[in-house]
């Protein structure tokens, strides 16, 4: 199945479903098609990364985030991504993704997913990091967060999220030294 045809999908799909908050959780029942698979016959590693973005479209648009954006003149911009993958998802295989807004720092939002087999088995988790982006740069969160009506709370992002933006704060000095 074409990404495009996917991303289409997720957008008509996320327009019929109730509006949600940000910080709720959201849940897609998916299966791993053809183009999904590598050389090793398992789903891609790059492509669970695709289909989080698939997701995100379907939280921002859920959220109310996307018109925000849209009428601001902002667009999505990830900053990074970290997963680590337990169990391979196989051609045909039925799966579910979990995403939920998790925290967020000035600019920066963290969100959370999860791939699970339907017996709950944990294929892969991880974190992105994602902001809104206008002409003048990176748009605060106290100023997005207040075009959806709510007052931005910066919350402690989780210990998994707080020691990667450590090691890409390193890894970001080793590249400039």
């Amino acid at each position: 199945m074409n990404l495009w045809f996917r991303l289409i999908w997720a957008l008509l799909r996320a327009w019929r479903l109730p509006r949600i908050a940000l910080g709720d959780s959201i849940e897609r029942r998916l299966r791993v098609w053809p183009g999904d698979l590598d050389i090793n016959g398992h789903m891609n590693n790059g492509r669970y990364l695709t289909v989080v973005d698939l997701m995100l479209v379907e939280y921002f648009v859920r959220t109310g985030f996307a018109q925000v954006m849209l009428k601001a003149g902002w667009r999505p911009m990830s900053g990074g991504a970290f997963i680590t993958y337990r169990k391979g998802l196989q051609p045909g295989q039925r799966y579910r993704l979990r995403f939920q807004w998790v925290a967020g720092d000035e600019v920066w939002n963290f969100m959370r997913f999860e791939f699970l087999r339907n017996d709950g088995t944990l294929c892969a988790a991880g974190y992105m990091k994602g902001a809104a982006v206008g002409r003048a740069g990176l748009v605060t969160n106290h100023e997005s967060h207040g075009r959806l009506g709510k007052p931005f709370k910066a919350g402690e992002p989780p210990i998994a999220v707080l020691n990667w933006l450590s090691a890409e704060r390193a890894l970001l000095a080793e590249a400039s030294s």
